[in-house]
């Protein structure tokens, strides 16, 4: 103990200051803290004990189990004999103090030991001692080195021991002393520790308990004992069955168990049970480790002990939460995917069956289902009690349907029926607030929400959702995603709503702006097809129509506008408007299109075409171009004769007519291409071609031959061999040419117009040529009766023989050149009287003093149509007149000649 402080011989340390277990020889397994201990160990230079050996390799009886306070705290003794000399020097004290015993005994423990300026002072204490007094006191020491330790960097270090000297006297009766020594280093480690244990364990907000060998509470905190009552102590010796219910408290006993053997710690572990004196369920999470002695030797299991009641409920409404959203995400990607009022309900369902509830059903008014729209008003839903009907149910639950709730009828999916006026269900529609129902005693069913449908603040239906027992209730948050589910579900059933009125309005235009579906003409088989490039809408800028002209001849076009969607389909109908409009007028084919032309140019301008010219005309001088209001249009317009079964065609940078002739294949006819309509400055060519009895003609739009896929000219090939070999129906032949260009790309309208040519027969034609004299009225009335004689028309002489004089006397009257005179007969009986005057005839009301000018009146009410057309020659008068069909009765000429006056 050389190099002592100056004053450490003066400090003292009391003995009650040590810990009591310290103090206790109870439990000890150090040889020298006690006499017996001491003799049991052979302390000192015992045989025993050869000379340096550790104290741990040395054989040591123990009586008391291992794991006191003396595993800890390094404790060593020596003896002073009553010369004032080393007598004994025990191994811990060699351990310590790193001085053998060799060097020590016999040695003055003053002189060996003390530094010299306080060696006077120790002589001093040492008489004391041996006269008999106690000295306790703190003396620094050169620690020894450790294993493996530079042995000059132990030099450097110093330890404090604390020497307790207790005087004795030996077998003779002389004084003598009794050293013990501690390491007081080790002591203020202990005290340290046992600060912080005691802190950590009385203040910790957690529970901790201490359980010994026996599985038994050992030890409790205050945290654990305000929750399950009493004071520390009151816990010792329970076991985990007096604080949880039985199945819990037997998980945690087998857990406690496989700590105990095997050491493993169990953490995070989750019990669920009451508190005492209360009935709320509490969530803890245990943690169970063993505890060790400073041997090593297993002492304990401690426990700590969390309540995360709250840490749970957080973890639910997360999981809540987070279902929600995912219901709410499932909702917006599966929900309103089509745009079916009753499919957008399933779809619904699908969604919280069973993620949200077990039972639900969607019931929808009927008056949205039909399409009434004053039925979706508030003022006549206002008691709630409107008819529905149920659109969609599903059930989660085997074998059990969707019941009647609230007392009312159960009803099946498809039924219309009423709630009641006083029933949830009905107030939850007038208030356009959820409601909950109360539960039927003993029925399957324990908590249900009907939730109004609002979309747009409109209520267009109800949705009930039900849980059946053994499932959780519904809940505020319930309730607000019930309504969100309902609210999206309603917004899609109203988009539904939406498109199919839209849709309907949108067939109402398409009907509107198309022919008949079954068109009929004067010597021609008709077929045709539409398809619309846009699903939605139906609607597009590709038009066809087959348009009767007098004399048997008729007039087919096929036109397409350039663009899609609603506005195209407008500019088509304006087109299509003024085609018939024109065709009426019976121009020539490529007069049509220059008006028609003329008519593009105009549209989308308020001005008409000449404020489009103007408008144009100064784009181009600032060198600029707008065609955001520009129509083009491509027309193919032509004029089959059924008599002579010449076909005049015009085109307008539309693709050219396909022709097939019996037994030939497809040819595309040579018809000048022109430019489009709304370009205008150009003029159109007409081409005429004689058509073959039997021929096929077809008109098309480049919808049908053109996609992103199929250039135009692999798509004509296509459809000229799907023509070579034409099925002996026409309608056959449309189906046949759709499938076989694959026409489902829905890229562009589609229109087809495919004519069979049957030509007038020679016997239904009556034509004859007639001199300029009066005599040649006679000769026509009497060429008329007796073609109708002929054709056995008995029934029309009388009226066609009044309507023909009336004809030929004003083409003598009025006219130029010869007459012509020809009757037709196909549908209809068709009179014509031809010359070569310009002058068109114009009707007139003639006064009752007039003697002449009611010839045309006179016209116009017997026959069923009439007018008059210019010619390459001169003009031609008609009238047409129905053939007789035992149905409708013909006009009297007496009554009618009597009605003039």
């Amino acid at each position: 103990m050389t190099g002592a402080g100056r004053g450490e011989l003066e400090g003292t340390v009391r003995v009650s200051e040590i810990p009591a277990k310290a103090r206790s020889s109870e439990g000890s397994s150090d040889a020298e803290s006690a006499p017996q201990a001491s003799r049991a160990s052979g302390d000192g230079n015992t045989p025993s004990s050869p000379p340096g050996a550790r104290p741990e390799q040395a054989d040591v009886w123990q009586s008391s189990p291992p794991g006191s306070i003396y595993d800890y705290i390094k404790v060593a003794s020596f003896s002073i004999g009553p010369d004032g000399l080393v007598e004994q020097w025990s191994r811990r004290a060699a351990q310590l103090f790193g001085i053998e015993p060799g060097a020590a005994v016999g040695k003055d423990p003053i002189e060996a030991f003390v530094p010299a300026d306080l060696r006077e002072q120790g002589h001093r204490k040492m008489a004391e001692i041996l006269d008999g007094r106690e000295w306790t006191g703190v003396v620094p020491f050169r620690m020894p080195p450790t294993e493996g330790e530079d042995p000059a960097a132990a030099e450097r270090r110093t330890g404090f021991a604390e020497v307790y000297v207790m005087p004795t006297t030996t077998e003779s009766g002389e004084r003598a002393a009794l050293c013990i020594v501690v390491d007081v280093q080790t002591l203020r480690h202990i005290e340290t520790d046992l600060a912080a244990s005691q802190a950590i364990f009385g203040q910790s907000p957690f529970g901790f308990l201490l359980f010994d060998l026996d599985l038994k509470v050992q030890r409790t905190n205050r945290t654990f004992a305000a929750v399950f009552g009493g004071q520390d102590d009151d816990h010792r010796g329970r076991t985990v069955h007096d604080y949880l219910p039985r199945h819990e408290a037997d998980r945690v006993q087998g857990a406690l168990r496989r700590v105990m053997e095997s050491g493993e710690a169990v953490t995070d572990m989750q019990l669920v049970g009451p508190a005492p004196d209360s009935a709320e369920r509490r969530h803890w999470s245990i943690n169970l480790y063993r505890v060790h002695s400073g041997s090593g030797r297993p002492i304990g299991i401690a426990g700590l002990a969390t309540d995360v009641t709250r840490r749970h409920a957080a973890a639910r409404e997360a999981a809540h939460a987070r279902r929600n959203l995912a219901l709410l995400n499932d909702a917006g990607a599966r929900i309103g995917n089509s745009l079916d009022l009753e499919t957008t309900a399933r779809e619904l369902l699908d969604v919280v069956v069973p993620g949200f509830c077990d039972l639900a059903s969607v019931d929808l008014y009927q008056g949205l289902l039909a399409g009434d729209e004053t039925a979706l008003s508030r003022h006549s839903l206002a008691d709630g009690s409107g008819e529905l009907r149920r659109v969609a149910a599903a059930s989660a639950v085997a074998d059990v349907p969707f019941l009647g709730l609230g007392g009312e009828v159960p009803v099946s999916v498809g039924a219309v029926h009423r709630f009641t006026f006083n029933s949830a269900c009905a107030d939850a529609l007038r208030t356009a607030r959820p409601q909950l129902l109360p539960a039927e005693p003993g029925g399957l069913v324990q908590s249900t929400l009907a939730v109004p449908m609002v979309a747009h603040d409109t209520v267009v239906g109800l949705v009930q959702f039900s849980r059946t027992k053994g499932s959780e209730p519904f809940n505020d948050r319930d309730r607000s995603l019930a309504v969100e589910l309902a609210a999206r579900a309603a917004v899609c059933i109203d988009n539904a709503r939406l498109y199919r009125r839209e849709h309907e309005r949108a067939l109402i235009l398409q009907r509107s702006l198309l022919p008949p579906d079954n068109p009929e003409a004067s010597g021609l088989d008709i077929a045709c097809r539409y398809l619309p490039g846009n699903a939605a809408t139906e609607v597009g800028g590709d038009w066809f129509d087959v348009i009767e002209l007098p004399g048997h001849r008729t007039a087919l076009v096929v036109g397409d506008v350039m663009g899609r969607g609603l506005r195209a389909a407008v500019a088509m109908g304006e087109l299509r408007t003024a085609v018939r409009t024109l065709a009426l007028l019976d121009l020539e084919p490529a007069e049509v299109l220059s008006a028609l032309d003329e008519i593009a140019r105009g549209l989308g301008t308020p001005g008409g075409v000449q404020q489009a010219t103007r408008t144009a005309r100064t784009a181009n001088s600032f060198g600029g171009e707008d065609l955001s209001e520009v129509y083009l249009a491509t027309c193919v317009y032509a004029v089959y004769d059924a008599v002579t079964r010449r076909c005049t065609f015009a085109n307008a940078g539309h693709l050219p007519p396909v022709l097939v002739e019996p037994g030939e294949g497809a040819l595309m006819l040579d018809v000048p291409p022109g430019m489009p309509l709304g370009v205008g400055g150009e003029p159109f060519e007409e081409v005429e071609v004689e058509l073959p009895e039997g021929a096929l003609l077809a008109l098309y739009t480049d919808g049908l031959v053109e996609s992103r896929d199929h250039p135009l000219d692999e798509g004509l090939s296509a459809f000229r061999a799907a023509l070579d070999d034409p099925a002996p129906a026409l309608e056959d032949v449309c189906d046949q040419v759709l499938n076989a260009l694959d026409t489902r790309h829905g890229e562009d309208d589609i229109a087809l117009l495919m004519a069979r040519v049957q030509g007038l027969p020679a016997e239904n034609v009556g034509d004859w040529t007639l001199p300029r004299e009066p005599k040649s009225v006679g000769r026509a009335r009497e060429f008329t009766r007796a073609q109708l004689v002929d054709w056995d028309l008995e029934q029309l002489v009388d009226t066609t023989e009044l309507l023909v004089s009336e004809l030929v006397t004003n083409a003598l009257r009025y006219g130029e050149g010869d007459i012509r005179l020809r009757l037709l007969l196909d549908r209809t009986l068709v009179c014509e009287v031809w010359d070569a005057g310009l002058v068109q005839p114009r009707r007139r009301r003639a006064r009752d003093t007039d003697e002449g000018g009611r010839g045309l009146q006179l016209v116009g009410l017997l026959s069923a149509a009439w007018g008059s057309r210019r010619t390459p020659r001169g003009k031609t008068v008609w009238f047409e007149l129905p053939l007789p069909d035992g149905e409708s009765g013909l006009v009297d000429p007496t009554e009618a000649l009597l009605s003039l006056f």
